[in-house]
């Protein structure tokens, strides 16, 4: 062996330093750094996204071999290191999202209020206010025919609920996060 190929032997053996990744701001996703590093982002967002974080100051620097550094981080996954995985499977509701489950929950509060009777409404009510709001929690989003029913249930003059502030809430709550 010549000299020449077993300097270049030696350069391919001896492990690099490499860059890493710098970011400012990072409010979901995935990022993954290293030698055989995996991201994945699997997140659910419904509705506008969130304003950015005020990421005024100094510039992020990039850590070196490979290393990840963030700024400011309001969600997502982060992983650095050999064959790392950072996977992001968050679910964020966007602003109607967060208002129709704000007021899913203060109209569920007032239910005990009532008796449950044959006919007046409030076991149909409580039944579809569950169905939604767990929906709205575990996926982002809810089936549009569903959110349409509390919307008329909430509305109908056959439910003793009807005529709860509350109710109407939730009723203009879905109206937002339809449309």
């Amino acid at each position: 062996m010549s000299e020449e190929q077993s300097v270049r032997q030696d350069e391919e053996n001896t492990p690099r330093a490499s860059g890493g990744v710098s970011i400012g701001a990072m409010t979901g996703g995935a990022v993954a750094a290293g030698p055989g590093a995996r991201a994945e982002d699997r997140s659910q967002r419904a509705g506008a996204p969130d304003p950015l974080p005020d990421v005024n100051g100094p510039a992020v620097p990039a850590p070196a071999n490979g290393g990840v550094s963030i700024g400011v981080m309001a969600g997502g996954a982060v992983a650095a290191g050999k064959d790392a995985t950072a996977v992001d499977a968050s679910v964020r509701l966007g602003a109607s999202g967060r208002e129709l489950l704000a007021a899913i929950d203060e109209l569920r509060g007032h239910l005990p209020m009532f008796t449950r009777v044959e006919g007046n409404g409030v076991a149909e009510v409580e039944q579809e206010l569950a169905a939604v709001g767990t929906a709205l929690e575990q996926t982002g989003t809810a089936p549009r025919t569903r959110l349409e029913r509390l919307r008329d249930l909430l509305r109908s003059s056959t439910t003793v609920v009807s005529g709860l502030a509350s109710a109407l809430a939730v009723v203009q709550a879905i109206e937002q996060f339809l449309h």
